[in-house]
């Protein structure tokens, strides 16, 4: 449960924190950015970046979260939000508004992105699927 109380300061360089392989997917990279903590878990801020080519995708799921955007830094990704095929390239923002259902299932190689979320420790629920997602691309 987020603590309302907490809220520091917090300024987080390059350098402070690592790309970790220990996020919500094995394909991706994290870097924490330090919000969660000086927010007492409110909001979540994190680098997610491109690990391996696309093999799968991240599968139909929704978040259970209330604030969710996605600000694409480098490269592209293609998702489905329910029935619609989005491409997001590097300078778009992306409010997944609550509960939306979606899929990740195409990025480029370069494909990095900024997340923030809240509560931090938002939830993700799988979902049967909503359509038929079109084939993804591998890198050469």
């Amino acid at each position: 449960m987020p603590d309302p109380f907490i809220s520091k300061f917090s300024h987080v360089r390059p350098q402070d924190t690592p790309y970790l392989d220990n996020g919500l997917r094995d394909f991706f990279l994290y870097k924490d950015l330090g919000i969660a903590a000086a927010t007492g878990g409110r909001v979540l801020a994190q680098l997610v970046k491109a690990n391996m080519a696309p093999q799968q995708g991240t599968g139909w799921h929704r978040h259970e979260a209330d604030f969710h955007i996605v600000f694409m830094l480098k490269g592209w990704a293609r998702f489905m939000y329910e029935d619609k095929e989005t491409l997001v390239a590097a300078g778009d923002c992306v409010h997944q508004r609550p509960g939306i259902t979606h899929y990740l299932f195409d990025y480029s190689e370069d494909m990095e992105y900024m997340e923030i979320v809240s509560p931090a420790d938002f939830k993700t629920i799988p979902v049967d699927a909503v359509c038929e997602v079109p084939a993804v691309t591998r890198w050469k």
